[in-house]
């Protein structure tokens, strides 16, 4: 079912939204919150919220990339329930994944107030797409999905240390990018 026809369900408020949402979207959904959370339990709990979400917000809403809207929806779902989970413990994860960013991301209060206007979005996707395809989709995988760095050096056939050492040059350009934008760290 095309995602248009889902988001009709919805509006029409049919059940069967969340039954096309969960075929075409749950094994996705899932791989976002195991590789964010590393808790089946918790994934699945994330997942389902997703699909309670989404109910209630469309409408108003009617998203046109259900990809990108359920997986917004299942990510922050899942750092919401890391940080209940763990609050005020130490966790390999998400933590150091999170950590990564901050050196090029600014501090909570900069990201919210950047954030209303969309500046820090434009320049993200700007400098994205001036990323090859491969820096990219390494980028969106570690940062977006939370896949972990011995994942992905496994995949491209690179050691740990080298995909960490290219997650690193990623990490330093955008840092630049924001920089050039006078978006303060």
């Amino acid at each position: 079912m095309q995602d248009y026809q889902i988001v009709d369900l919805y509006w029409e408020r049919d059940e069967r939204a969340i039954k096309e949402s969960e075929a075409n979207y749950g094994k996705y959904c899932r791989s976002i919150s195991i590789n964010l959370l590393n808790n089946q339990e918790d994934a699945e709990e994330c997942v389902n919220d997703t699909w309670l979400s989404a109910w209630n917000s469309i409408p108003p809403n009617r998203p046109t990339a259900l990809s990108a809207f359920f997986g917004r929806i299942v990510r922050n779902l899942s750092i919401s329930r890391f940080r209940a989970n763990r609050a005020g413990k130490r966790y390999d994860g998400i933590t150091v994944m999170l950590s990564e960013l901050d050196d090029c991301v600014p501090s909570t209060v900069s990201v919210s107030e950047t954030m209303e206007n969309g500046q820090i979005t434009q320049v993200i996707e700007s400098w994205l797409n001036l990323q090859s395809k491969d820096d990219r989709a390494l980028f969106i995988r570690r940062y977006w999905h939370g896949e972990a760095v011995v994942s992905l050096a496994k995949e491209s056939n690179v050691t740990q240390n080298q995909m960490a050492q290219r997650m690193l040059r990623l990490r330093q350009s955008l840092k630049k990018a924001l920089e050039k934008e006078e978006i303060s760290l």
